[in-house]
C-alpha cells in the first residue's frame, strides 16, 4: 500500500511540474538558457573539465543548445546520453560535435545514432549532466521514472565522473518521496542559483 502511495505521489509531482515546465513562453525558456549558460560555464569544476555529458531538451526541459555551443567553442568534448541497445534501462554515451546527424530514439528524444567508434567510456566522463523533472532542498531528483539516470549515477563517488542536475527554478519543490533506488545529487544548477547539497 505504502509503494503505491509513493508512485502516486510522484507521479502527481511528475504531472505537476512537467505542466509548470511546459507553460513557459519561449521568451522565458530562452531567457532561462542563457542565464543557465552563464552559471555553468562559471562553475570551476566546468572549467577543469574535458569531456561532458549532456542531454538534448525534450518536455518543457531548459534548453542546454546554447550551453553545448559554448562548450564546442571552449573545446570540450561534449557526449549525449544513448539508450543502451542490449541493456534495458542502462544510457552509453556517445561523442556529440557540431557535425553529428540526430536520430529519435523510441521515447521521441534526438540522439546520436549509435557508432561504436563514437562510444565515449563512463570512465573518461568528467560531469555527467543529468535532466530532472523536480528537485528538493536536499538535492534529491526526480525524473521520468525510467530509472535510466538512477542507474548511471550509482555509487557515482567510487567513479571518476562528477554528476549535476540542471533545471529551470520552478522544478524546484520542497520536499520529494524518494524511493531507495533514487540517487540524490551533489549539485543542481538553475538559471539563478547553483545548489550545493
Amino acid at each position: 500500500m505504502i509503494e503505491a502511495s509513493l508512485f502516486q505521489q510522484r507521479d502527481e509531482i511528475r504531472k505537476s511540474i512537467r505542466q509548470k515546465r511546459r507553460l513557459l513562453t519561449q521568451e522565458q525558456q530562452q531567457d532561462a538558457a542563457l542565464k543557465l549558460c552563464e552559471q555553468v560555464l562559471t562553475h570551476p569544476k566546468i572549467k577543469q573539465a574535458q569531456t561532458i555529458a549532456l542531454f538534448l531538451s525534450f518536455d518543457g526541459e531548459i534548453d542546454t543548445s546554447p550551453l553545448i555551443s559554448q562548450l564546442w567553442a571552449l573545446n570540450k568534448q561534449v557526449c549525449l546520453p544513448v539508450l543502451h541497445p542490449f541493456h534495458r534501462h542502462h544510457l552509453l554515451f556517445l561523442r556529440y560535435t557540431p557535425s553529428t546527424t540526430l536520430v529519435k530514439n523510441r521515447f521521441n528524444i534526438s540522439e546520436p545514432p549509435l557508432n561504436v567508434n563514437m562510444v565515449i567510456p563512463i570512465s573518461s566522463i568528467d560531469i555527467i549532466f543529468t535532466p530532472l523533472v523536480a528537485f528538493d532542498e536536499q538535492g534529491q531528483r526526480l525524473g521520468m521514472g525510467g530509472g535510466f539516470y538512477d542507474r548511471t549515477l550509482e555509487n557515482w563517488q567510487q567513479k571518476s565522473f562528477y554528476p549535476m542536475g540542471l533545471a529551470h527554478t520552478c522544478q524546484q519543490v520542497a520536499h520529494l518521496p524518494i524511493a531507495n533506488w533514487d540517487v540524490p545529487l551533489p549539485e543542481i544548477i538553475t538559471p539563478e542559483k547553483i545548489w550545493h547539497f
